[in-house]
């Protein structure tokens, strides 16, 4: 009889308790591995680590069904040096961890499903539209993210399925970066940041763990994807479309200067995160034929925040 555990490394953030909860009612066993216990009650199994070492966390991939790994600092934040060094260790220090541990067990799980990052691509110039095919980019956001993929591939078992989410900006109702935007646009401060041209690439929260249950389920998915929505849309673009579903016909604008200074300042993140960004579409999905709820932003929104 095949398990039905599904071990979730850096399960207990967004991302993982989503995931979990999908998975769940799927019919899985989720098992949540992570530095920090989940806030609040939950009703899957936490289990902690350090994210650096082989422990006793280990034994929850002997005969698991999949391992799914979310584990890295987040990127929302001031770029300190600390910082920096942070968001890369902690993602390629956790992915070899994981592979250290896979190399202990007798009945390791089939399919390995590795979080990466849209941002490997960089800051493409406006018009380029970014597939599984392009050219990655330059700076910190592409370097983490290649760094992450090689750990993952040195780490993964051989034979072992292998599917890789490049992942965009993640839409969901309890927590990711559009619940703050969201409160800007109340605010009245939910206007064009910067040019307004910059691409946001963005996945809904449901369609995002469908990928996650498919990477699981379906022995076909192997190798990278672009786990986004097939309509990127620009800056100006979300953010109209973000103070129509809060209610908000105008929103003051951000200048650049005014992002550069204040990010760091009151929101305490990285001014990057607003001012770039890159239009993504994923080909291989696209031609293997999966199906978005949301394919577009204005569904999207309207389900997160008018259900």
């Amino acid at each position: 009889m095949e398990s039905s555990r599904i071990v979730i490394t850096g399960g207990t953030g967004f991302l993982g308790l989503n995931l979990a909860g999908a998975l769940a009612s799927a019919g899985y066993e989720p098992v949540l591995v992570s530095r920090s216990k989940p806030k609040g009650e939950v009703p899957w199994q936490y289990v902690p680590w350090d994210g650096r070492n082989v422990g006793d966390w280990t034994q929850q991939l002997e005969g698991a069904r999949a391992i799914v790994n979310l584990a890295g600092r987040t990127v929302d934040c001031s770029k300190t040096p600390d910082h920096c060094d942070e968001i890369l260790r902690s993602r390629v220090e956790s992915t070899r961890a994981i592979g250290l541990a896979l190399r202990t067990l007798s009945n390791p799980p089939p399919v390995w499903v590795q979080m990466s990052t849209a941002h490997i691509y960089g800051d493409p110039p406006q018009g380029i539209e970014c597939s599984e095919r392009s050219a990655f980019g330059y700076g910190l956001a592409p370097h983490v993210g290649q760094a992450w993929e090689k750990a993952f591939q040195e780490s993964v078992l051989p034979g072992m399925r292998q599917v890789i989410a490049r992942t965009s900006f993640v839409l969901g109702r309890t927590g990711g970066a559009v619940q703050r935007l969201a409160q800007l646009a109340k605010w009245g401060l939910g206007g064009t940041v910067g040019q307004g041209t910059q691409g946001m690439s963005w996945i809904h929260e449901e369609d995002m763990n469908r990928f996650f249950l498919q990477a699981i389920s379906d022995e076909s998915m192997e190798g990278a994807y672009l786990s986004t929505a097939p309509n990127p849309v620009s800056n100006k673009e979300f953010m109209k479309e973000l103070r129509r579903v809060c209610g908000r016909k105008i929103g003051l604008p951000a200048a650049a200067w005014m992002v550069r200074l204040g990010a760091p300042l009151l929101l305490k993140t990285d001014p990057e995160l607003a001012l770039y960004g890159r239009y993504c579409v994923s080909e291989r999905l696209k031609d293997e034929g999966f199906e978005f709820h949301f394919p577009d932003l204005p569904s999207a929104l309207d389900d997160l925040f008018n259900r």
